[in-house]
């Protein structure tokens, strides 16, 4: 299997309302997205996919819905708050953890048609979750 591994960094902020912590209060992260795409052969270009067709989907993506925006759960009270004050929101079902991050970035690259394997977000630079599909059975 041939793997490739695009790489993005941006910065968000959220809170987890279903957390009992400092997580719970309003706080940001710069994030590093890891975008692992895999193919058991190459294309005519003999690559999996061209790094700069990564990059202008998924980047672009991040930056236009992630970078420097408020993540939190549509459910969140203060979800109105800071629409009075057009803030910028990238509102998800769940608590916006690392785990869902990943997972919604895992959705959005493959609903473009890119054969995505892994999506790993270090929240910190000690800290990564990721996601990835469970094998067909």
């Amino acid at each position: 299997m041939y793997r490739v591994t695009e790489i993005a960094d941006f910065c968000y902020g959220h809170r987890l309302l279903r957390y009992k912590g400092k997580c719970a209060h309003l706080h940001g992260h710069n994030g590093r997205v890891e975008i692992e795409l895999a193919s058991p052969s190459l294309n005519e270009q003999s690559m999996v996919v061209d790094f700069s067709d990564i990059s202008r989907i998924v980047k672009e993506w991040i930056d236009q819905n992630l970078d420097h925006r408020m993540l939190l759960h549509r459910d969140d009270p203060l979800v109105a708050v800071l629409k009075k004050h057009d803030e910028p929101l990238f509102l998800m079902d769940s608590d916006p953890t690392a785990e869902a991050i990943a997972k919604v970035i895992f959705d959005y690259a493959t609903s473009q048609g890119l054969r995505v394997s892994k999506v790993r977000l270090w929240e910190t630079p000690g800290s990564v979750a990721s996601y990835a599909p469970s094998p067909a059975r």
